[in-house]
């Protein structure tokens, strides 16, 4: 049994307060809520989806993340993880499942197929989905535990709550989707 010692009250973000309110940037606020609300849209081919099946079952609740929401709809998912061997013939309709995402959209590669090919070094096997749709986090292993994959969606939270609200729109951001000829 815990008692309310065992409570950690997280810190309020930087803001001015006063008698009865509280400001703060709307940056930050937008970067909580996003990166404390992210639906995750599984793309699994391989082992690896199996890994992450554990990570959403209860005893390591991905949901204590605010990703419970599972969507098998890119239109309905800001957060892609790629799961497994993705083969060249694959590549296209990957591709296609993140464009048809709504900005702001994430993506986590999950396990060594996923980031860079993995063990099968061969023609028909892409080696690495960064080749062609941008990646934010890479998680490794073979297959990599539940604990790496709930690390790699923590380090997402972190990329989604310091982001700035204006960066979808900045001419860096427009350069990277160019770069893999994504408008």
């Amino acid at each position: 049994m815990s008692n309310s010692s065992d409570i950690k009250i997280v810190d309020a973000p930087e803001g001015y307060s006063g008698e009865g309110f509280f400001a703060t940037k709307l940056d930050t606020v937008v970067g909580m809520a996003r990166a404390n609300s992210l639906w995750p849209l599984p793309f699994a081919t391989s082992c690896c989806g199996i890994e992450f099946m554990a990570t959403m079952a209860s005893h390591y609740d991905v949901a204590r993340f605010g990703s419970e929401r599972m969507s098998f709809s890119p239109r309905q998912a800001d957060m892609l993880l790629v799961m497994g061997t993705i083969a060249k013939k694959m590549a296209p309709i990957l591709r296609q499942v993140y464009e048809q995402m709504s900005e702001p959209r994430w993506v986590i590669a999950v396990g060594a197929c996923a980031s860079s090919g993995g063990i099968f070094d061969t023609y028909s096997v892409l080696q690495g989905i960064d080749k062609v749709i941008p990646v934010d986090v890479y998680v490794p292993g073979c297959p990599p535990r539940p604990e790496q994959i709930l690390d790699g969606i923590m380090k997402l939270q972190d990329i989604v709550r310091t982001e700035s609200v204006r960066r979808r729109s900045s001419e860096e951001y427009k350069e990277l989707l160019a770069s893999y000829n994504i408008s």
